[in-house]
């Protein structure tokens, strides 16, 4: 029998990642195997569950990917495992729209049958706390709490006012409270916190985090409210079919932004993946058919790509004798001709496009973005519809010359926008796009790379 909550917060900020990051670390310390999971369209959180958990954690999500997908997903995570930690995103309530529970946490946990965990930030309040945590508990009534857990308690005072304001007002139960510690929030950047591949949590990090859940957090009472747990569904885990084609994935601290269902559909399409570090390989790995470079952060790591001139050359060369080429986000801007950073200085990258990604003091953009392919592509036909995502503080300041594949629409009611670029076959764009939405996509990709094979290996004989 297994177990799973999802760990919900009042808003972003109040510290679920770190609730949700202490509790499998605690968990593992027990000796359990846990099954770590992200709500909505990130991928830093997921790299520092996976880092605590010792496995992949899997992206959920109720606007990308349809509720069968997203419990296919969430069976398939869970295999073998004791336990299931499901971080929330952003606020409990908010998704897409302000109308419904489209892409919310609270979508999320009813689609999976699973408790919520409310995380509150108890700073600078006292009884209006159980206002707020009383709101949140009848706002959806379909929804299951399994209790609440005060995060920034000043004092054993403040947590047993912060308990008595629930009595007679609120049905969940206090799980504890989570004192003022300095040095347990992760360190943030422009993107949001500092990517496990950069700064991954120390053993003593992990294990301090584990030590304040296990004094602070009454694991019985969690448990009990969970419930007697079920028996989880078999997955048979990825079937990767007869390898198609070779397929490098550019992955190191500048690109490490994937959607693990991005790869495993890869696979499953007949791809076998060969992972490279931009930063460290001074040549592609031989005999590939395709190229996928996911989003990251190579403006901060500009110098250090333009310095690898050998290998952006080579990605060049490769884009010219038409191999297909994906790159998302980041992996689009290091196909561009340059990088100016921050600070204004300018880094030549692979030019496969004749743009240049210039680096913003502010946001540029941010949301769900829903895709509709205008031409034939690497990804797929004319027509077909893929949805994705938009996180990014740069933008093209050249008059992008290159055709256009892509006609996006944000939200319901707004003008779309024409996007994605394309030269001979590589394809470019700062959405990441969810090849789960339409699983074709991937399965796409790899038939464009094996019909590259055919050509490659023509030439080669």
């Amino acid at each position: 029998m297994t177990q799973a909550l999802v760990i919900a917060g009042t808003n972003s900020g109040c510290g679920k990642t770190t609730v949700s990051l202490g509790l499998m670390a605690l968990f593992r310390r027990k000796g359990w195997n846990v099954a770590p999971f992200k709500v909505g369209p990130d991928y830093i959180d997921p790299g520092h569950h996976s880092r605590v958990c010792g496995r992949v954690s899997r992206n959920l999500d109720g606007w990308m990917l349809e509720k069968a997908a997203n419990r296919a997903c969430f069976e398939k995570g869970m295999a073998g495992c004791d336990v299931g930690v499901v971080e929330g995103v952003m606020g409990l309530y908010d998704g897409f729209d302000g109308r419904s529970d489209s892409g919310s946490t609270a979508q999320m946990a009813k689609w999976l049958d699973l408790p919520v965990v409310l995380v509150v930030n108890a700073r600078s309040m006292a009884r209006s706390a159980a206002a707020l945590v009383k709101g949140f508990e009848i706002f959806d009534p379909d929804l299951r709490f399994a209790g609440v857990i005060f995060n920034h308690v000043g004092s054993e005072r403040h947590l047993a006012y912060l308990r008595e304001s629930l009595e007679g007002h609120v049905n969940m139960p206090c799980l504890g409270g989570i004192p003022r510690t300095e040095g347990l929030a992760m360190p943030e950047r422009h993107l949001g916190l500092v990517t496990d591949d950069e700064e991954g949590l120390s053993a003593e990090r992990l294990s301090r985090l584990a030590d304040v859940m296990e004094q602070h957090i009454d694991l019985d009472l969690l448990f009990d409210r969970l419930g007697p747990g079920k028996t989880p569904e078999k997955h048979p885990g990825v079937q990767a079919k007869e390898i198609r084609a070779r397929i490098g994935v550019a992955r190191d601290r500048a690109f490490c932004f994937y959607y693990q269902d991005n790869l495993d559909l890869l696979k499953e399409s007949g791809a076998e993946l060969v992972f490279f570090s931009p930063l460290e390989d001074k040549v592609l790995p031989d005999k590939l058919d395709g190229l996928y470079l996911g989003g990251g952060y190579p403006e901060l790591f500009a110098e250090r790509l333009a310095e690898n001139a050998l290998l952006l050359a080579g990605i060049k060369r490769a884009s010219d004798q038409g191999m297909p080429i994906y790159g998302e986000c980041g992996g689009f801007m290091a196909l561009c001709r340059e990088i100016v950073d921050f600070e204004g200085k300018v880094w030549p990258m692979a030019g496969c496009f004749p743009f240049t990604a210039r680096m913003l003091p502010k946001l540029r953009s941010l949301g769900y973005r829903e895709v509709t392919l205008t031409a034939d592509t690497v990804i797929g036909d004319k027509g077909r519809v893929i949805r994705g995502h938009e996180f990014h503080y740069s933008t093209i300041d050249d008059n992008p010359a290159g055709r256009t594949l892509y006609r996006v629409s944000p939200r319901n009611g707004e003008t779309a926008v024409a996007e994605g670029y394309t030269v001979n076959r590589t394809l470019g764009s700062y959405i990441h796009l969810h090849f789960g939405s339409r699983p074709e996509t991937a399965a796409d990709f790899v038939r464009a790379c094996a019909e590259y094979q055919k050509e490659r290996t023509c030439d080669e004989a």
